[in-house]
């Protein structure tokens, strides 16, 4: 079976998690090619449109999956080839335009997916052609590590306390100004942003860090929160997205309100907290590693592709 990928390529790299899905999807014997989506806004989608047209005449796929709203209301401009879309989050929160755009790809796809069974009800969608499929952690790229050993070799302090922010500052979404003054009550931590690191980096600042904080005023099913609980990261987040759902039961995961006071004392919870948390087991418990998430897409596209 040949799939072709569509996806947002404005960074000049698709985004890892979609890639590790791919790569699991092939070790599966699925044949798949990227398109990559150059352009922001509708118009600089719909921009991508005879493009992507040479693109399947060349490829010849049985199916297409897009990712995010916008890549699936653009793949389904074409009409030859079913489409699958995924939703992560921002498609189904944006406002506007952009919201009805993204239940514009819902009414046009063969399927599709959601991420969580929150953002499924929150997408006010009814048709019967979805499904709740969040994205699996790759554990080959990410991985517990002994923190000592992974601040030795991003050269942190030995004996600093580090709260790893879940995302970039500068993006409004994760709401970096509650982290700061949290973060601002406690003593000697230092705030530290996920942003410009490589995926090997990424998985060793897991494990440095002594949690993971977000703070995020709205999320699907975040990614980031996964990686931190394969690596057996202390995680302190508000009650946003599916957060609250996947840590549950989980040591040295702590929920908290968007009250600065509060999410500080999240925090000196999870610096108090000894070795690694037990999430990973509920990574394994949850079906949450790409190899199973792989089994479970690829059947929904052997359901389509007949």
């Amino acid at each position: 079976m040949k799939i072709l990928i569509v996806a947002n390529h404005n960074t000049g790299r698709f985004t890892p998690f979609i890639i590790e899905q791919v790569e699991s999807l092939k070790r599966l014997g699925i044949e798949a090619d990227f398109y990559g989506v150059h352009g922001k806004g509708i118009w600089g989608y719909l921009s991508n449109l005879s493009s992507l047209k040479a693109k399947i005449r060349e490829y010849r796929p049985d199916l297409i999956h897009a990712h995010y709203g916008l890549s699936g209301l653009l793949a389904n401009l074409q009409r030859t080839v079913p489409v699958v879309t995924t939703y992560h989050g921002s498609d189904v929160h944006a406002l506007g335009k952009n919201l009805f755009f993204s239940k514009a790809a819902m009414w046009l796809s063969a399927y599709n997916i959601f991420v969580s069974e929150k953002l499924k009800m929150q997408s006010g969608y009814h048709g019967s052609k979805q499904c709740v499929i969040p994205c699996g952690v790759d554990t080959t790229a990410i991985f517990p590590v002994e923190r000592s050993e992974a601040r030795k070799r991003l050269g942190w302090d030995e004996n600093g306390k580090y709260v790893l922010f879940a995302g970039a500052f500068d993006n409004s979404v994760k709401n970096s100004q509650l982290a700061m003054e949290a973060t601002a009550l406690i003593k000697d931590v230092s705030l530290m942003e996920l942003r410009g690191y490589s995926r090997e980096q990424v998985n060793l600042a897991m494990n440095a860090a002594n949690c993971l904080l977000m703070t995020s005023l709205r999320e699907g099913s975040p990614q980031v929160i996964k990686e931190a609980m394969t690596c057996g990261t202390p995680i302190v987040s508000v009650n946003v997205g599916d957060v609250k759902d996947k840590t549950s039961g989980v040591t040295g995961c702590f929920i908290t309100s968007y009250d600065a006071h509060d999410v500080a004392d999240g925090i000196k919870k999870a610096l108090a907290f000894a070795g690694k948390t037990n999430a990973q087991q509920r990574i394994i418990e949850l079906g949450l590693t790409n190899e199973l998430i792989a089994k479970e897409i690829l059947n929904l596209y052997k359901k389509i592709v007949k």
